[in-house]
C-alpha cells in the first residue's frame, strides 16, 4: 500500500509539468509518399502482390518538431509528452479501463489488497464492468464472479455495469450487452485518439476506431483502477498498407489471416500494427474491428486504423465525448512497411493449431469437418450473420453438420431476427438459418469461443473438427484439447457447413 501510494505521488508530481503537445494532424487519411521516400523511412521494406495506384497526397500535419505514428501521437499527449519515441516508458492518463467476469473480481481483490478495501475508484464513469464470458452456466463459481462485479459497482456506484440476473432469458436483462468488445463499441466508449486498456487480450480490438487500445493483467489494472494511469512502454510501429478492390469472396478474417500468415504469431510482438491503404477505407468498422481484434494473435501490442468518416458516422448519437483523431506524419519512421494487393488474395483458414498455420481454402477441400460454430467478438457481429446468410441465401441448400450462431452482443441477436439480408426479398438472418437447417441464435455472449464451462452452448466437449469464425485454435481452446479448429471468415465457415469440408466460400457466391 505504502509503494503504490508513493508511486502514486509521484506520478502526480510528474504529471504536474505539462509540455506542449505535437500539433495534432488534421481529419485526413490518405498516408503520403511514393515507395522511394517510403523505403528510405522504414527498417525494412515487405512487398506482396503490390498494385499500381496513383501516388498518395502529402499528410497535413502542421508544424511537427518530431514525426511521429498514431500510436505515438496518442501515447505522448495521454503522457503530456511533446513527442515520443519507440522504447520510452511513460505513464499514460487511461480515457476507460474495462473488465469483465472472468478478470474482474481479482482486478477487484488487487485493488481493494492495495488501495485499501474502503477505496473509491479514480472515476466511476470511466470504469466499464461487462459481464460476458461465462454466463449461461450453472458452475457456481462462474455465477459468484458475476456476483462480484455486482457488489463491486454497487459499492462503487459505477456507472457503466452491464448486468444480467435472470439467466433464463437475456431478454429480460435490458442492461445486458454480451461480448464486451462489441459492446464497448456499440455503447460509445470506444473514441478516436483515446487510451483504452482492457483486462482481456482482445481489447485491441478498439483500434478500430484510430485509439491506442491494449490488453493488461489484473494487477496493472488494479492500479489503474486506483489512479487512472499505467505504465506503458511505446511499441514501434509497423505499417501493413492494403490497397485494390476488395472481391466479394473475401472479409476482413481473410486480410488478417492473410497478414498473421505472413508476419508468425510472433512477427509483430510489442509492436503497433497500423493499417491504412484504398482497401482499409472502403472497410465497415465491425470489418475494421475484425482486422484489429486479431493483432493480438500475430504478438502486437495494439491495432489502429486511421479515424475517417466512417468512424465519425458509427459514432454519431453513441457519445456525447468530444474526441479528438490523430495521425501519422508523413515523415514518420516505421519499423517496416508490408504491402497487400487485395485484389489478388483468395480466401484463407488457419489450421490447427496455430493462427499462423496458414492456407487457402481450397487446399484444404478434402478435411472432413463435424461442426461450424459462427460467433465471438471477433466473428460474431451482425455483419458477420449476414455474410453467412448470404451464403446460405446463395445455395440455397441444407448444413451437412451442427451449425452453432452465437451473437455477441443483444443487439446483434435482435439484428439478427430483425434485419433483411440484401437480395433475400425481405428474409431475416435468423430465417435464412432456419431454413438451411443451424441451430437456433444463441444468447449473446463469448460462448464457445474460450471453451468455459462443460455446459456452456457449443463447447466442443469431444475430440470433433470445427470451423469457426473465432480468434485462436490452439489446444483446448474450445474445449477438448484433442478438437480441431480451423479458423476462417464467415464467409467460408458458411459455406464449409453446407458441404460437410472445409470449403472455399466462391464454390456458392458468384
Amino acid at each position: 500500500m505504502a509503494s503504490i501510494s508513493a508511486a502514486a505521488k509521484a506520478t502526480s508530481a510528474a504529471f504536474a509539468h505539462k509540455k506542449e503537445l505535437a500539433a495534432a494532424a488534421p481529419q485526413q487519411q490518405r498516408l503520403s509518399a511514393g515507395a522511394s521516400s517510403r523505403r528510405a523511412r522504414a527498417g525494412r521494406v515487405r512487398a506482396v502482390a503490390t498494385p499500381t495506384r496513383a501516388p498518395r497526397s502529402p499528410a497535413s500535419t502542421g508544424s511537427v518538431k518530431s514525426p511521429m505514428t498514431t500510436t505515438e501521437k496518442i501515447l505522448a499527449r495521454a503522457s503530456e509528452r511533446a513527442s515520443l519515441e519507440p522504447g520510452e516508458n511513460v505513464w499514460v492518463d487511461v480515457d476507460v479501463l474495462m473488465t469483465h467476469d472472468v478478470c474482474g473480481p481479482g482486478t477487484i481483490g488487487i485493488f481493494k489488497q492495495e488501495f485499501g478495501e474502503d477505496a473509491k475508484v479514480w472515476d466511476r464513469e470511466k470504469v466499464v464492468i461487462i459481464p460476458d464470458h461465462y454466463i449461461f452456466t450453472s458452475d457456481e463459481r462462474a455465477n459468484r464472479n458475476v456476483d462480484i462485479l455486482r457488489d463491486f459497482c454497487e459499492e462503487q456506484k459505477i456507472k457503466y455495469f452491464y448486468d444480467i440476473k435472470d439467466l433464463s432469458d437475456f431478454r429480460a436483462n435490458p442492461d445486458y450487452k454480451g461480448v464486451c468488445h462489441i459492446a464497448l463499441a456499440q455503447e460509445g466508449h470506444c473514441r478516436p485518439g483515446e487510451v483504452l486498456l482492457g483486462t482481456d487480450s482482445h481489447t485491441c480490438n478498439a483500434g478500430a476506431f484510430g485509439q491506442f487500445a491494449t490488453g493488461i493483467g489484473n494487477t496493472d489494472a488494479g492500479f489503474v483502477m486506483g489512479t487512472g494511469k499505467a505504465l506503458l512502454k511505446v511499441p514501434p510501429t509497423i505499417r501493413f498498407v492494403l490497397d485494390g478492390e476488395m472481391p466479394p469472396y473475401l472479409l476482413a478474417k481473410d486480410l488478417i489471416l492473410q497478414i498473421i500468415g505472413e508476419i508468425s504469431v510472433s512477427g509483430a510482438t510489442y509492436r503497433s500494427m497500423e493499417f491504412v491503404g484504398s482497401t482499409i477505407e472502403s472497410l465497415t468498422m465491425e470489418e475494421r474491428m475484425t482486422l484489429c481484434n486479431m493483432v493480438i494473435e500475430a504478438g502486437g501490442k495494439n491495432g489502429v486504423v486511421p479515424a475517417d468518416e466512417t468512424t465519425f458516422k458509427y459514432l454519431e448519437g453513441k457519445t456525447s465525448v468530444e474526441y479528438e483523431p490523430v495521425y501519422s506524419d508523413a515523415q514518420a519512421r516505421f519499423y517496416s512497411d508490408y504491402r497487400f494487393d487485395v485484389s489478388k488474395l483468395e480466401p484463407v483458414v488457419a489450421k490447427p493449431h496455430s493462427p499462423d498455420n496458414r492456407a487457402l481454402a481450397r487446399e484444404c477441400k478434402d478435411v472432413k469437418i463435424d461442426r461450424v460454430y459462427i460467433g465471438s467478438c471477433t466473428g460474431g457481429k451482425t455483419e458477420d450473420f449476414i455474410a453467412a446468410a448470404k451464403v446460405f441465401l446463395a445455395s440455397g441448400k441444407k448444413v451437412k453438420v451442427p451449425t452453432f450462431l452465437v451473437p455477441a452482443t443483444q443487439k446483434v441477436w435482435m439484428d439478427v431476427y430483425s434485419l433483411p439480408v440484401p437480395g433475400s426479398g425481405g428474409k431475416t438472418c435468423s430465417q435464412i438459418f432456419e431454413e438451411a437447417g443451424c441451430d437456433t441464435p444463441a444468447s449473446p455472449n463469448c460462448g464457445a469461443c474460450l471453451g468455459g464451462p462443460r455446459d456452456t452452448y457449443a463447447r466442443m466437449n469431444e475430440p470433433t473438427v470445427c470451423v469457426s469464425t473465432t480468434n485462436r485454435n490452439f489446444p483446448g481452446r474450445m474445449g477438448h484439447k484433442e478438437g480441431q479448429i480451423y479458423l476462417a471468415s464467415p464467409f467460408t465457415a458458411a459455406a464449409s457447413a453446407l458441404t460437410g469440408y472445409v470449403t472455399d466460400p466462391r464454390d456458392f457466391l458468384s
